[in-house]
């Protein structure tokens, strides 16, 4: 059965021997289902990551099982839940809001999704409302400053995809308290500046991620 709730390897700081990095983090694996076939994806070389055998689900977990595998982990020392597993989390739009807002009340958890920024296009409407109800930051995943680039390196649904993703981006720019686009380091350094004027337009930071 794949995890719903993960953990990812804690990063050594390289000075005491202490751990830091991703100590404070649950992840959720809340879907498989994704509207892009990114080339640089984790899900097409591991079946999991962190402390996950595995993170394919047979089938998505219902609203239930998100609360009941909440309830059964021990978030002590834990202040942060990010949507990001192995599909894309705004595809199962209901449950997370609702998990979202069940991990907040009775958890106390800051809530962060990771997202393609493709959920308007997905649903054929302004979901940014929702998820500001219950998401405290949300990542983006530039990944090119161009369409042309940006398309052959996501492979999305939707034609209008780049677009669509600026769009909500902008939009959650005002509604959500902190907002950043993303960028993998593999990038030549011409295009990272680039997708951070990109960014910058849009009212919002630029973070480059490293590639694993």
């Amino acid at each position: 059965m794949a995890q719903i709730l993960y953990t990812l390897a804690k990063q050594p700081n390289g000075q005491n021997g202490m751990s830091v990095g991703y100590a404070d983090q649950v992840y959720v694996n809340l879907t498989n289902q994704c509207d892009c076939r990114c080339r640089f994806c984790i899900r097409g070389h591991h079946d999991g990551v962190g402390d996950a055998d595995t993170l394919w689900h047979k089938q998505d977990p219902k609203l239930e099982e998100i609360k009941a595998a909440m309830d059964a982990f021990d978030f002590s020392g834990r202040k942060e839940l990010v949507y990001c597993g192995y599909g894309e989390p705004t595809c199962a739009l209901e449950n997370l809001v609702e998990s979202a807002r069940y991990a907040k009340e009775k958890y106390g958890l800051r809530i962060r999704v990771n997202t393609n920024g493709l959920g308007n296009l997905y649903h054929g409407r302004d979901i940014v409302p929702m998820l500001a109800e219950v998401t405290d930051s949300i990542s983006i995943s530039l990944n090119a400053p161009n369409k042309e680039a940006y398309m052959e390196v996501t492979r999305p649904r939707f034609e209008d995809a780049f677009e669509g993703m600026l769009a909500f981006t902008a939009e959650c720019a005002k509604r959500i308290p902190q907002v950043k686009m993303t960028v993998v380091d593999v990038l030549p350094e011409n295009e990272i500046e680039d997708s951070r004027k990109l960014a910058q337009s849009l009212g919002v930071e630029l973070r480059v991620r490293k590639f694993v």
